[in-house]
Parts: structure tokens; sequence; C-alpha cells
């Protein structure tokens, strides 16, 4: 199984980001952008894990304590890619998420996890192969992006796969963090 870790967004969260890549399409001449049903934050990724392996990321979750924090979003980037750039929104600097990141990120590698080794810069992924036309103007997206306040209040295991050539995401397990 593909599995993630991530915290999930309320509908009106998804909303309004919705409505930043609606704008964003405005000036691509291609790419690929992020459904709702797939808007999320990643806090750590998998990869491939053995279904038995499943309790032993339940119990590394169950550890984290974190108290329920809020998350704002800063501004859009993107990184360079030849066939088109991955735009995405960035999340201020924000201790809690970070804590919670790093904590799960070590619980995870003493259970024997094989994770990326690289600081993790917390990001929502909007788009991938995206190609602008003209330039465009952040500063009339920034008042939409700001308005974005994420309440956290859980992280969920996802898993992710391709059913019918259509990307899927399913709530393997959710924890409630207070």
């Amino acid at each position: 199984m593909r599995l993630f870790i991530a915290i999930n967004f309320e509908e009106e969260i998804k909303s309004k980001i919705n409505e930043i890549i609606d704008k964003i399409k405005g000036y691509a001449v291609q790419g690929r952008f992020v459904k709702k049903e797939h808007m999320h934050l990643t806090l750590e990724f998998l990869g491939e894990v053995p279904k038995e392996r499943l309790d032993d990321i339940k119990s590394v979750m169950d550890i984290i304590n974190s108290s329920p924090f809020k998350l704002s979003l800063t501004g859009l980037g993107y990184f360079r890619r030849k066939e088109g750039n991955i735009y995405w929104l960035g999340v201020k600097d924000n201790k809690a998420l970070m804590d919670l990141q790093s904590r799960l990120h070590n619980l995870l590698l003493a259970k024997g996890y094989e994770l990326e080794n690289r600081e993790y810069k917390p990001h929502v992924t909007i788009g991938r192969r995206v190609c602008l036309e003209d330039m465009l103007n952040e500063n009339e997206l920034m008042k939409t992006i700001s308005d974005i306040i994420i309440k956290v209040n859980s992280i969920d295991l996802m898993k992710s796969k391709i059913s019918n050539g259509k990307l899927m995401h399913e709530l393997i397990y959710s924890k409630k963090i207070l």
C-alpha cells in the first residue's frame, strides 16, 4: 500500500483553495491541478508499506501528543521542473506544526521506516506540470490566500491508489490531537 500521513482540510478550506486554483488556471497553458478530494498537507510520505505494518504506524500516531493549532497560508510558490512547474501554497512558520512533524518523523525512523532525509518544507500542492502563459500577479491572490486559516485537530493516515485510471485517497486511520 502506498501511504502518507497528512493533515486533511475541511470543505470550506478546500473551496477557498479551489478559488485560487481557478484563478491560476486562467493563466495556464498546461497543467494538472489538484482536485478538492486530494487537497491536504503532507506530514510524512511513507511510500509502499506492507499491510502488516499498519499497526506500527497507528501506534506511532497514537504516541503523538499535540494540542490543536491553526495554520496560515503565506503565498504562492513553485518548484521548477522542465516538464512544467509544481505550484504550491506556502505555510507560515508554525512551531506546533514543525514539532508535530519532527516527532512523527523521528518515531517512524525509530520503527525502521526509510523516510526522506531532507528538511521539511510544509506546502499545499495545487498543480503539477504547470506552465503559465503570462506572469501571474500574486498580489491579486494574496487576499484569498491570507484569509485561509486551517484548524488542525487531527492527523490522518492515507492510502493513495489508482483505480480505473483515477487517483484515489482513502482514509485508513485518524488520530485526534487534543
